[in-house]
């Protein structure tokens, strides 16, 4: 079975779900933005999520986006990404 792929990007995306990975004094965090263009008028502004354990905003990630049947990128500049969530790639 292939795994699944996610984009690696530099700044939030219009477009897609964002999923953010990052580091502070107190650890690990992950967090989702779900910009208010990706769903059909329910949103007025964009919805930034909470910091979370990265596994957590991962899957949160997930399921928000089959909810909205939205694509994921990923901003990840600390390269805290994890193999088993699948392979993240940077377009040529």
């Amino acid at each position: 079975m292939s795994k699944n792929r996610f984009e690696q990007v530099d700044e939030l995306q219009e477009d897609a779900i964002t999923l953010s990975l990052g580091k502070n004094d107190e650890g690990t965090y992950g967090t989702v933005n779900c910009p208010a263009s990706l769903s059909a008028g329910k949103l007025q502004a964009d919805v930034l999520s909470d910091a979370l354990p990265p596994v957590e905003a991962f899957r949160s990630a997930i399921r928000l986006a089959n909810e909205m049947k939205a694509p994921i990128v990923v901003l990840d500049p600390e390269g805290l990404w994890q193999a088993e969530w699948g392979a993240l790639y940077r377009p040529v």
